[in-house]
């Protein structure tokens, strides 16, 4: 692994976390434009670092910068090592920066990690998978880039282009791997994330092991609230803010009125009703939360039993200790398992001592990212850690159908 480690330079670069895909508007223009850009994508992390697998900086001939790597400490040398490939060779390179690395202390990467990063030139004119990637998008439809991030020179770099139902676009250089690389990164897609896929030596696929990044491109998360109250609205705002589709329910059309609820769609039925039929379409997903804030046991119980029944991310009810207790008797009653009512989290939110509605919301929002991401929701100063680093993902052919692989 190769490593780059210049003093940085004066260039600003945006402090803005983002993977390629989530900046498909502004690289379709280029495309489209015929400009060629250099993408710097981060493929591998250890320790404390600042930001993710998929985290993206872009650099375009024009001289234009999108996004960062690092928030800042290693931005400029990265910004000047995509400027220097848009200028010389295009073929992909690797690069590394850690803390115990005398060269990269001199660029400023102090937080204590290591991050790893693949540099890819896009030719528009050599590339049309990636334009219809891009478009997929910027239009909101679910698409994939899988690529080469370790493995022979050869492979380092090559990407296909995978859309639902396992349709791949591209080739890694071989019909048997672009099938298993399809396999994988749909897992993936369909899971709205994006990480790493080991490919090993295994039936023959490939001669050293390699490494995918999987970048994954979805809808956004949906987050269902239930109950057209104060709190709703609060919610509302912050989940539009946190990135996800809001939607608020409620059978009361006196209250369920899109003049209260600026930041969502609203929709007025029964709760049980309008879920079961979003199931039954296909709209919901593994990646949906679901907010239950009615505090009436006509609306409550329909709606959980139904809610605690889907693969559903988060299943939250608003009420006190004491409401709790008597719901869980009734959802008991209803004939919900153990397993199904240790996924509601209940009383909902952190304990933030929240008080108004806002702030009541904002410990909601906190429940649902820590369940997301596994924080534990106690203070950092704790001594927890900061960042939270999912381990690259590995599937067999029990959870894939697909070949199983060894490393």
């Amino acid at each position: 692994m190769s490593r780059f480690g210049r003093a940085p330079s004066s260039r600003a670069v945006p402090d803005r976390t983002v993977a390629m895909l989530e900046l498909a508007d502004e690289l379709l223009e280029r495309v489209r434009r015929g400009v060629p850009f250099v993408t710097a994508t981060v493929t591998g992390v250890a320790g404390s670092t600042p930001r993710q697998p998929g985290s993206s900086l872009v650099v375009d001939a024009d001289g234009a910068v999108l996004g960062n790597v690092s928030g800042g400490c290693v931005d400029a040398a990265v910004h000047e090592a995509c400027q220097e490939m848009l200028a010389g060779d295009h073929q992909p390179q690797a690069l590394r920066f850690g803390y115990s690395d005398a060269d990269a202390i001199g660029v400023g990467l102090t937080c204590g990690g290591t991050i790893e990063l693949l540099l890819r030139h896009h030719d528009p004119a050599a590339g049309p998978e990636l334009e219809g990637a891009l478009a997929d998008a910027a239009g909101g439809r679910a698409v994939a880039v899988a690529t080469v991030v370790r493995g022979p020179g050869t492979h380092l770099g090559r990407a296909v282009v995978v859309r639902p139902g396992r349709t791949v676009a591209g080739s890694l250089g071989d019909e048997l791997l672009d099938r298993v690389a399809g396999d994988r990164a749909t897992d993936l897609l369909h899971a709205g994330q994006t990480g790493t896929v080991e490919l090993g030596v295994a039936d023959s696929l490939c001669r050293e092991p390699l490494t995918l990044l999987v970048e994954s491109s979805t809808p956004a998360p949906r987050l269902l609230v239930f109950g057209a109250i104060d709190h709703a609205a609060a919610l509302a705002r912050i989940g539009t803010f946190l990135g996800y589709r809001v939607t608020v329910c409620d059978a009361r059309a006196t209250f369920a009125t899109p003049e209260r609820f600026a930041d969502a769609e609203v929709v007025v039925d029964w709760p049980h009703r309008y879920l079961q039929a979003q199931a039954d379409a296909g709209l919901l997903d593994s990646r949906t939360v679901a907010c239950v804030l009615t505090h009436d046991p006509k609306f409550d119980l329909p709606l959980l039993t139904a809610a605690l029944r889907l693969p559903l991310a988060y299943v939250g009810a608003m009420g006190s200790r004491r409401t709790h207790e008597e719901r869980l008797a009734r959802l008991r009653g209803a004939g919900l398992t153990g397993g199904e009512l240790g996924r509601l989290h209940s009383p909902i939110g952190l304990d933030l001592g929240a008080r108004s509605p806002q702030e009541t919301a904002l410990s909601i929002a906190a429940e649902i990212v820590a369940d997301r991401h596994g924080g534990s929701g106690v203070p950092l100063s704790t001594g927890v850690p900061i960042h939270h680093h999912s381990a690259p993902i590995h599937h067999s052919a029990a959870s894939t159908g697909a070949l199983t692989l060894s490393s």
